[in-house]
């Protein structure tokens, strides 16, 4: 096994490849103020952003969560990776040969963890059936391209590629790569076979790589091309360590920025209705990989859409049974967005590849454009299974229709939404509907029991986030962040982490004690253990996070690191203001201790001892007036 890797590349890793440039990767961030940037958390379900990463120091906090540290906490938590793992990750981004203490320098085949070797495998397994897709055996995978408009640049561009029909040609390719044949079993790309030797899953079929967000394979979608073969139409690789189908959207790697940018997402049903949306210039189309679009997706898209205002996810599906139960099913979800939601279906029940073979790239960017609010088409689902012909019927209709109307949020559409109910039923007296839908509605609030539509059903206000983040208990007595102590600690803390030139070297004179917050005064040991805001080097944070004694500590740590520091202008003079604060506040703390002890003092007591806290009282308060006389200057 390969050794510990070695320190000075770790921290080369760590410099050499920026944390907003690998969270990025994965959620959209919009400048938050202060050089710092926002989003929504990876870890926790929200729906305005507590997520803040501060690119010039090398860290990320959730003030939501408390989930916090650098690029590496980062890609640990995000992709399940242990610490040596999230090394080899980034260090293989940036180019970086790893050292290894007791085994020098190495290949790391064979110390890489679990989860780097099966993405490594994917990888390897991708080049080898796009390769294959250009032999004379796969002459049938082209000619399918084709015929659904696909030409060699498009395969390329998507990776598209094709697995040989025999038994183990990839298996004996990767184990020339060095894989074991454990690694093949779990990687889902060889299965066991009746003789006990691993087999090729994927055998004589159209391959399409399936990307996670950060653009690594992590499976394959596998389209049957021939009669004789007696699988499934699509064969998806099964549950691994790196790919579970409720997790993945196809095509996300190559969407991400357009959806991040234009605010708008189009989920399609299959790989070749991407592949035809993307060169139809719908380059935000996304499809899910053999499972019906559910929460997990729904937590990629909002990460992406975040809370921007005209944030919108459109579905298509086909005209059929399936993709109107696919709909609704998506309106059931609906909730869960901060986006508004619509649906589009193609002319004669065709989907967007069939569409474009048929009308041109044109017609895919007008089926989206034809799209209709979600819950209006659900809505004209509930109304057409009921007779409208008779009272009793539309009594039905509105019995089961009013209650989704009356869960829009915003009063304006659901008013409106009354209205449209009403022509849909024939009801001619609309306001019987909209007192209808108000009723319900008001019925709904008294019990706290409305459900949050999407804008598309009306989506919610956004939670206003508090002028001061929240923090958590962390052991100790909660922090009052409206204590003006409180407030002052947390300032300095910040400025001695964030700059400490500006506090130093005074700082660092400043006692433990100094800090009221059981938390502060632990982040302030921190520092002093690390070496002191004196010693703030490059590698400063690192090593003051190193120095805490828990996981707690260090998250306290972390958060004072990337907050934004509460001045429109951060020099010298507000640091001194801080300063002055937290010790004039100290100070006046040991004053009223000694007047109480002078209250307590016996008048039999020696009286030297009345001299002596005399003495001290004096030289305290004369300390106290040179502050607020001189500021920092009577430090």
């Amino acid at each position: 096994m390969a050794g510990r890797i070695n320190d000075d590349d770790v921290k080369a890793v760590r410099d050499a490849v920026p944390i907003d440039a690998v969270v990025s990767e994965y959620l959209q961030l919009r400048n938050a103020g202060g050089g710092n940037l926002k989003g929504l958390c990876p870890f926790h379900d929200e729906k305005s952003p507590s997520f803040q990463v501060s690119p010039s120091k090398g860290f990320y906090h959730c003030f939501g969560c408390q989930a916090g540290g650098d690029t590496l906490d980062f890609i640990m938590k995000i992709d399940h990776l242990s610490f040596s793992e999230a090394v080899e990750r980034l260090a293989g981004q940036a180019g970086i040969t790893l050292r290894y203490e007791e085994g020098g320098y190495t290949a790391g085949t064979s110390g890489r963890g679990e989860r780097i070797r099966l993405v490594e495998a994917h990888k390897a397994a991708a080049l080898f059936y796009a390769e294959q897709l250009g032999g004379a055996e796969a002459e049938i995978a082209r000619r399918f391209l084709a015929e659904r408009g696909f030409d060699q640049a498009a395969a390329e561009h998507f990776g598209v590629g094709y697995s040989p029909a025999g038994w183990d040609h990839l298996t004996r390719f990767l184990r020339g790569k060095g894989f074991s044949d454990k690694e093949l079993i779990l990687s889902g790309l060889a299965q066991d076979s009746r003789s006990g030797k691993p087999i090729d899953r994927f055998r004589g079929r159209l391959m399409w790589p399936i990307r996670d967000i950060s653009g690594e394979v992590v499976g394959f979608g596998a389209r049957k091309l021939r009669d004789d073969d007696n699988g499934p139409k699509y064969l998806n690789t099964p549950e691994t360590a790196i790919y579970k189908k409720s997790q993945v959207l196809y095509g996300i790697d190559l969407a991400k920025k357009e959806i991040a940018k234009t605010s708008r997402a189009v989920v399609v049903e299959g790989y070749t209705d991407v592949m035809a949306c993307h060169l139809a210039g719908v380059t935000t189309a996304i499809a899910t990989c053999g499972t019906a679009f559910g929460g997990d997706h729904i937590k990629i898209l909002r990460r992406l859409l975040m809370d921007n205002a005209t944030a919108e996810v459109i579905f298509t599906f086909d005209g059929d049974a399936a993709g109107q139960k696919a709909a609704l099913r998506a309106f059931e979800d609906d909730q869960k967005f901060a986006a508004e939601t619509s649906i589009t279906i193609a002319p004669g029940g065709m989907d967007p590849c069939d569409l474009r073979l048929a009308q041109g790239d044109a017609a895919v960017s007008g089926l989206v454009d034809a799209r209709t609010p979600l819950f209006e088409f659900a809505l004209r689902h509930i109304v057409a299974r009921h007779n409208l012909e008779n009272p009793a019927g539309r009594a039905a209709a509105l019995a089961e229709a009013a209650p989704v109307v009356a869960s829009i949020k915003d009063l304006s559409i659901q008013h409106e939404s009354a209205v449209q109910l009403a022509g849909m039923l024939g009801i001619l007296d609309e306001q019987f509907v909209v007192k209808r839908v108000a009723q319900l509605a008001r019925w709904a609030r008294e019990r706290g029991n409305q459900p949050q539509q999407g804008r598309g059903g009306g989506r919610a206000p956004q939670e206003t986030p508090p002028a001061q983040p929240p923090v958590a208990d962390r052991g100790g007595p909660a922090l009052n962040l409206r204590s003006p102590a409180h407030r002052t600690e947390r300032e300095l803390l910040k400025l001695a982490l964030q700059r400490p030139a500006l506090v130093s070297p005074a700082f660092d004179a400043y006692g433990i004690d100094e800090f009221t917050a059981p938390p502060y005064a632990a982040v302030r040991q921190a520092i002093q253990d690390a070496g002191g805001a004196a010693q703030g080097t490059e590698d400063y944070l690192v090593r003051v996070r190193e120095a805490a004694p828990n996981d707690s500590v260090r998250a306290m740590v972390t958060e004072l690191a990337v907050e934004a520091i509460h001045a429109k202008t951060v020099d010298e003079v507000y640091a001194g203001v801080q300063l002055v604060q937290v010790r004039l506040r100290a100070v006046d703390r040991r004053v009223l201790e000694i007047q109480g002890a002078m209250t307590r003092l016996s008048p039999q007591a020696p009286p030297e001892q009345h001299a002596a806290i005399q003495q001290e009282l004096w030289v305290l308060q004369q300390y106290g007036q040179r502050l607020r006389n001189r500021g920092a200057e009577g430090l």
